[in-house]
């Protein structure tokens, strides 16, 4: 009979359903809140129930069991949530596009209250001219308080345009201003302050748009190891503090030319301009030992101290065609550097480290 039981144990272990990815969890959520599976969706409950941000959750749970799109929006715009950029870039556009409809009307306005009084002068002049015998004195000042008449209506109007002019230039302002806002934030990290994936494709972007090539640089990826056990055992609190004193760290190493940027949960880019490969695996070795040196921590009084290390890979881009090559071959370092712990800094290139 053991036998027996223990084949009973292993059906009921195999049949057992695992535990839900955070995907499922999210999936799973929004199904009971009826929200339509957006993208924009899914990256917002993400935030709140993966990324543990306590106070859009609340905000999600005030909206009550099945919440409004326009209200999940809204939500994802005040925290600034990246895949709601494109939304707030639409509404902008769509804002400033009814602002210079508005603005053409109250112009086209105008013209009609100046093609009224030209009309009406011309009207007048005619009448003077033609009858300077038989005009009586009181049908010219007739005439001279409706010509008075029109040309206060056109003056009267004008200040009106004006005012609301000046008012539509304002709102024109504040969203030009909103605009950049939203630019900004879509290329900016909000953890570290730093650039995203977004401003790092764009600054090789660049450099692969020179004219007089990319040679010359160095892309410099980096990634924290066990980040997501650290994490797990200190609470994403800390994890984010440790980010946040790794992107300072990173910021004093680049220069007025240089670039840092962070790509993932645990993964930094580096670009650095005139620099060789010796150069720039000196300066990886560098960013290694300040981190190794500097970022040690606890996650209390009662913690034992932890340190931070991480993994390094080189890449110049002068052995790339292309932007994104240079990425891939920066990442395929960066992998080999991952698989070798005890050689942390890896070049492309180097070592029989190729794509």
């Amino acid at each position: 009979m053991p036998t027996a039981a223990a084949n009973a144990l292993n059906t009921r272990e195999a049949t057992r359903p695992a535990p839900a990815t955070d995907v499922q969890k999210v999936a799973q959520h929004m199904m009971r809140l009826n929200v339509a599976g957006l993208p924009r969706n899914y990256e917002l409950f993400h935030e709140a129930l993966i990324g543990l941000n306590a106070g859009l959750a609340q905000d999600i749970a005030a909206l009550g069991p099945h919440p409004h799109q326009e209200a999940l929006d809204e939500l994802g715009l005040r925290y600034r949530l990246v895949g709601h950029y494109g939304l707030a870039d639409d509404r902008s556009r769509n804002e400033t596009s009814r602002v210079l409809k508005e603005t053409a009307e109250r112009l086209a306005e105008g013209r009609l209250h100046h093609q009224a009084f030209t009309r009406a002068c011309e009207t007048i002049l005619k009448s003077v001219s033609g009858q300077q015998d038989q005009q009586s004195l009181a049908d010219f000042m007739a005439e001279v308080e409706y010509l008075a008449a029109s040309l206060s209506a056109v003056l009267a109007a004008e200040r009106t345009i004006g005012t609301r002019l000046e008012e539509e230039i304002e709102r024109l302002t504040a969203l030009e201003r909103g605009i950049s806002t939203v630019q900004a934030a879509a290329i900016t990290d909000k953890i570290t302050g730093l650039p995203n994936r977004i401003g790092l494709n764009r600054a090789l972007d660049d450099l692969y748009c020179q004219e007089e090539g990319a040679a010359g640089s160095a892309l410099i990826m980096i990634d924290i190891d066990d980040f997501k056990e650290l994490t797990a055992r200190y609470g994403a609190q800390t994890g984010n503090k440790l980010l946040k004193k790794l992107a300072g760290l990173f910021r004093k190493t680049v220069k007025k030319n240089d670039f840092v940027a962070r790509l993932e949960a645990d993964e930094f880019a580096l670009l650095f301009a005139n620099v060789g490969m010796q150069d720039a695996l000196a300066i990886a070795e560098r960013l290694r030992s300040s981190v190794e040196d500097n970022l040690v921590f606890a996650a209390s009084d009662r913690s034992e101290a932890s340190g931070l290390t991480i993994s390094v890979g080189v890449a110049l881009s002068g052995d790339a065609a292309t932007s994104g090559q240079l990425q891939a071959n920066a990442r395929v370092a960066l992998l080999a550097a991952q698989s070798n712990p005890r050689v942390p800094v890896q070049a492309f290139g180097r070592q029989g480290v190729r794509l």
